[in-house]
């Protein structure tokens, strides 16, 4: 790995079907440690109940206010500022609660890949 500054690029941002809109900020396999993405949901919006084998993740609350279920714990309100420590395999979801979208960022390690993503959502 090298000394590097990477600049994002909002025309970067896609749509995942997990139900949120998605920045990959750091995914790179010359850095396998850690990814880093911003993620976007819309007001109203809950995405798919999932997991990740394998990775841990992070949520980083940036703007906006959510419920957050993770594994079982019960439901939780989460607003800016709060992290989420989601182990690998715990079933998770998010709803945005707020009038604004709910911005955060999802820091992985080791990084995130799409097949480490499960979805155990019924909804299609």
């Amino acid at each position: 790995m090298q000394a590097q500054i990477l600049k994002a690029n909002e025309a970067d941002e896609y749509y995942f079907d997990e139900g949120c809109f998605i920045l990959e900020l750091s995914n790179s396999a010359a850095d396998p440690e850690v990814s880093i993405a911003r993620a976007r949901v819309k007001p109203g919006v809950t995405t798919k109940l999932h997991r990740l084998k394998s990775v841990i993740e992070r949520y980083v609350i940036l703007a906006g206010s959510a419920e957050v279920k993770i594994a079982d714990l019960p439901t939780q309100q989460v607003s800016i500022g709060n992290v989420v420590i989601i182990p690998p395999l715990c079933v998770q979801q998010i709803t945005n609660t707020g009038v604004e979208d709910l911005v955060f960022l999802a820091i992985c390690s080791p990084r995130f890949t799409e097949n480490a993503y499960e979805n155990i959502d019924d909804r299609p």
